[in-house]
């Protein structure tokens, strides 16, 4: 298959359109990540994304819509929490999990009675999904398992010859996927952390004091509700291990450790005086630049040869949980205290 990769226009969003309207898959920026996108009502279309990513079908897609009236048929119900977090943070990266409507597909959905939705604010979504028609289903445009790409240039590097068209529209703003939450039943889960500080949108503190399940790996037999639960997700090729503790005690492990291949991804102005080749992924304390640099910065260590990366450890609250949330799974949960 031969992919094209096109700035975006009015010309390329009605080819994307109307390769979306035949059950083809098309590459778009959203304002998180890049993303592969395929009608959520058409299961073969939607067969499609795995086969392309070489995704688990237990892993189920979220749904991305550009009105709250293209809710109907894609939930069964809309609950109240919901309607109230839609008028707070849609459009934005926020994913809602609802009960399932009779329309989407169970492909979509990996067989469950709910599906994850969001109405992004990027506007070439919004402008594909109002030429289309088609509310699609569209997790990260890159191999399963490997860091998710925010330019079309890491999109073509995983995707070239797996779908016909890549809309080109520059850098994404955010970096990490989407905050994912769940409003079915009496109290909200959080699945997925994003830009959103919980304390902008929780109902109860007493149900966050459960968060600890989105920086841990599932259990044995545990169902996947959200993209972004499995064991090991948003890798390189190297071996990631996140140091957790001071500066001084993270340069000295390191030097301990130090050796052919060996890289350290660390914050801004520490790359000289570490002992080994380094990449700073934003600044230290600022969620914000580390989850817009986090996912490039992955993909440039495979780039420079890296076999073996220590990790600077990020918060593991406000907006930088998302960033730890994202890096303890490239790194299979191997975390050292230093």
């Amino acid at each position: 298959m031969n992919t094209q990769v096109l700035p975006v226009n009015e010309e390329s969003i009605v080819l994307a359109a109307k390769l979306l309207q035949q059950g083809e898959l098309v590459a778009l920026p959203t304002e998180t990540v890049y993303g592969i996108a395929a009608d959520a009502r058409n299961g073969e279309a939607v067969k499609k994304i795995f086969e392309a990513k070489g995704r688990p079908q237990d892993n189920p897609l979220i749904v991305h819509i550009c009105g709250m009236e293209m809710l109907h048929g894609i939930v069964s119900e809309v609950p109240e929490r919901a309607k109230k977090l839609a008028a707070a943070f849609w459009p934005g990266p926020l994913t809602m999990v609802m009960p399932r409507g009779p329309e989407v597909s169970e492909v979509t959905c990996a067989g469950l009675d709910t599906v994850g939705v969001r109405m992004p604010s990027h506007p070439v979504v919004q402008a594909v999904i109002k030429a289309s028609g088609v509310a699609f289903a569209a997790p990260s445009a890159n191999l399963s398992g490997k860091p998710s790409p925010t330019n079309a240039q890491d999109v073509f590097t995983d995707m070239d010859g797996r779908l016909p068209l890549i809309l080109d529209g520059g850098e994404c703003d955010v970096g990490v996927e989407s905050t994912v939450i769940s409003v079915v039943g009496e109290k909200p889960t959080l699945f997925r952390p994003c830009r959103y500080k919980l304390p902008d949108w929780r109902d109860d503190e007493a149900v966050y004091k459960k968060l600890f399940a989105i920086l841990e790996k599932l259990k044995d037999g545990e169902v996947a509700r959200s993209p972004g639960m499995k064991y090991k997700h948003y890798a390189p090729k190297a071996d990631v291990t996140i140091l957790k503790g001071s500066f001084d005690a993270y340069r000295d492990y390191i030097a301990a450790h130090a050796g052919d291949g060996v890289w350290a991804l660390c914050f801004d102005g520490e790359e000289a005086q570490l002992p080994v080749p380094a990449i700073s992924y934003g600044k230290e304390g600022d969620g914000i630049s580390e989850a817009h640099n986090l996912f490039t910065v992955l993909r440039e260590l495979d780039r420079k040869g890296a076999k073996t990366v220590y990790a600077r450890c990020p918060l593991s609250d406000g907006v930088s949980m998302a960033v730890y949330n994202r890096l303890i799974r490239a790194a299979a949960f191997r975390v050292v205290e230093v």
